[in-house]
């Protein structure tokens, strides 16, 4: 809920643990330091702030920071000076340089995407309990050797930046499960399936059905030769996500082809008005939902379930061979999804599964075997969480054998040694003779 300098001004908020503020501010607020006894969260975004002040150290409750879409050009140093901050946001700013003495080692998630960065300290490697590091978007040219010690690392956005290598320090970091990092100078091309052009005259556009950081799907209706069907068109943005460039994102759509566990592409759009770029695909069904929530900030890099779901034992092994085989199909293709979460997976009643949301997919170079296999397995920990995640969903007892055997490959997929887990061609196996 926003709140107001006037509120703070007149004693009004006297006790709150979270403040957010956004009034075209130039300048901190010094009344927020009335608030140092009991403040722990703080957004100051989408203001016009381009420092904070030397003593923000005041702020000893602080728990978290969002101060994106503003004008900051320098990570303030000052950030290191609350001991208790765990998220930090700087996202879309004007940010070009992170000092070390901003770094402060107890952070959990660090956003910084969407800036002008070319290079980040080696004091980085000190945030041990470092959870999500969100870089995409920036000018890095390399990431320091440091990081490596981030052993709790889990999750890194290093898209549309300018490195030249992916370093292979990163295929070797025992909890790292989530990587995007298309859109960099060492990237390959996809080998994408021939995809029709649809005349956007041919569309008529209805209501909106959702909206992410790369784009809007809405429903239309597709007349061509006196026949018409009920579709979705996905429109992008342009802009660079959290995950990355939007466009690798439709190549990614492109490159993954035909599987029952994907939603089918009919066509991209020829000819919009305004020169957008975009995807035809199969409307969903409405019986199809959610299997889960995004993460918390509580749970950092761990997706969110409502309270009363559940599953049974044959919508959990359904759910956990699609993935598998999805995921096998796309690494063939070679070809990371990135984001395997339960809050990208759609399924019914009976368990029917389709994977989606391609925004953090990033291709590698199919003659690299050593690459490879790393990054699937990197990804192949993604898929042992999820399978975590379906265990605690399942109402099922847990001495039943197919659970038991569920239980083991979860194991297997998200051991520390990277070289030790299974690809997805070996899972896939093992799930279809449960």
């Amino acid at each position: 809920m926003m709140q107001t300098i006037e509120q703070l001004r007149n004693g009004e908020l006297k006790g709150t643990v979270s403040l957010k503020l956004a009034e075209g501010l130039s300048h901190f607020p010094e009344e927020i330091f009335t608030l140092a006894d009991t403040l722990e969260v703080l957004d100051l975004s989408s203001n016009n702030l381009s420092e904070l002040p030397a003593d923000f150290g005041k702020l000893q409750k602080l728990k978290i920071l969002f101060c994106s879409e503003n004008l900051f050009t320098v990570l303030p140093e000052v950030i290191a000076d609350c001991p208790l901050l765990d998220i930090v946001g700087f996202k879309a700013n004007k940010i070009e340089k992170v000092p070390a003495h901003s770094i402060n080692t107890n952070i959990r998630w660090l956003i910084l995407t969407n800036n002008q960065i070319t290079d980040l300290p080696a004091q980085i490697g000190s945030c041990e309990r470092m959870q999500k590091l969100m870089l995409a978007g920036n000018q890095l040219k390399e990431l320091p050797f440091e990081l490596s010690n981030c052993n709790n690392l889990s999750l890194l956005r290093i898209a549309a930046n300018q490195l030249s290598t992916l370093p292979q320090w990163l295929l070797n970091m025992p909890r790292l499960s989530w990587l995007a990092f298309s859109g960099n100078l060492f990237n390959v091309s996809p080998v994408a399936m021939a995809i029709p052009f649809i005349d956007h005259q041919e569309l008529e556009m209805g209501h909106r059905l959702g909206e992410g950081a790369s784009g809007i799907i809405s429903k239309a209706r597709w007349r061509v030769n006196q026949q018409e069907q009920e579709v979705a068109v996905k429109l992008f943005k342009g802009n660079v996500t959290s995950d990355g460039n939007p466009e690798d994102e439709m190549l990614a759509y492109m490159a993954a082809g035909q599987h029952y566990g994907l939603v089918k592409l009919l066509g991209q759009i020829g000819t919009h008005p305004e020169n957008k770029v975009g995807l035809v695909m199969e409307l969903i069904s409405h019986r199809f939902f959610n299997l889960g929530n995004p993460p918390s900030f509580e749970s950092c890099t761990r997706d969110v379930f409502s309270e009363n779901t559940s599953l049974s034992i044959d919508q959990v092994i359904r759910i956990a061979l699609t993935i598998a085989s999805v995921a096998a199909q796309l690494h063939s293709n070679r070809m990371m999804h990135g984001d395997l979460y339960a809050h990208n997976i759609l399924i019914d009643e009976e368990g029917n599964t389709l994977f989606g949301d391609f925004g953090a997919a990033s291709f590698y170079n199919h003659a690299d075997a050593e690459t490879a296999y790393a990054l699937e397995r990197i990804e192949v920990s993604a898929y042992g969480y999820l399978l975590d995640d379906l265990l605690g969903l399942c109402a099922a007892s847990d001495t039943n054998p197919a659970l038991l055997k569920l239980a083991t490959l979860k194991e297997i997929c998200i051991t520390p040694e990277v070289s030790n887990r299974p690809g997805f061609q070996y899972l896939t196996n093992e799930l279809m003779n449960l």
